[in-house]
């Protein structure tokens, strides 16, 4: 089975994903990984993240690979989960994942993981574009607020100091990016059950979808 779940930044799907796939002994795939890693090696060797035909040869000349059931991103043989997850990554790779030839390299590479099945998948247009078949399509999403409170929450346990007003400004330019893009943009797929996260506990989230996934597998 494939559970493909999508939603806009801090609604969940990570967290939530990471929990599902473990309960289910299954590969938890991070698509957004995958393009942060892109954007982080970008930034690194001082490639112009405008530059299609650059971020193309740069993906392709890259390896990403998913271990301990998807809880270590690697890079080209190098352990990467920490370095992606920074301020810096937020702020730039809206501007990687808008071109859609690298895009295109990125899902090809998610399929492939896919083919071998049991995986929770989870990014921005994984139920429209990466997986529009997956037997369980899930949408999670919260309030910007809340979205921005989590997030806040998170850099702050990494030692970052931003202030709430910073996050939620930087969540909504997200947000904006992510709905409007001309290639993968964030949208709720017609078959994709719905799931408001904002007064729900993680256990929750991951209990109703368990409840979705089971139901489907009768």
């Amino acid at each position: 089975m494939i559970i493909a779940i999508d939603g806009p930044a801090g609604a969940g799907k990570s967290t939530v994903a990471k929990i599902l796939a473990k309960k289910l002994g299954y590969l938890h795939l991070n698509t957004g990984a995958m393009y942060r890693a892109i954007t982080l090696k970008a930034l690194q060797n001082g490639v112009d993240l405008d530059d299609e035909d650059a971020l193309v040869n740069l993906a392709k000349n890259s390896l990403i690979e998913f271990r301990d059931g998807g809880s270590r991103i690697i890079l080209d043989g190098n352990d990467v989960s920490k370095e992606i997850k920074t301020p810096d990554i937020d702020k730039n790779i809206s501007i990687v994942v808008k071109h859609p030839r690298l895009r295109d390299i990125m899902v090809d590479q998610q399929r492939k993981i896919g083919e071998k099945g049991n995986i929770v998948s989870e990014g921005r247009d994984i139920t429209t574009v990466v997986f529009p078949d997956a037997e369980v399509k899930i949408y999670l999403d919260a309030s910007l607020e809340e979205r921005a409170k989590r997030r806040l929450g998170e850099l702050k346990r990494k030692g970052y100091n931003l202030n709430i007003e910073q996050v939620q400004n930087e969540t909504a330019r997200r947000d904006e990016s992510d709905r409007t893009r001309e290639y993968g943009a964030l949208r709720l797929s017609e078959d994709a059950i719905p799931i408001d996260t904002t007064n729900l506990t993680i256990d929750e989230v991951v209990q109703k979808i368990l409840e979705i996934v089971e139901k489907r597998k009768l």
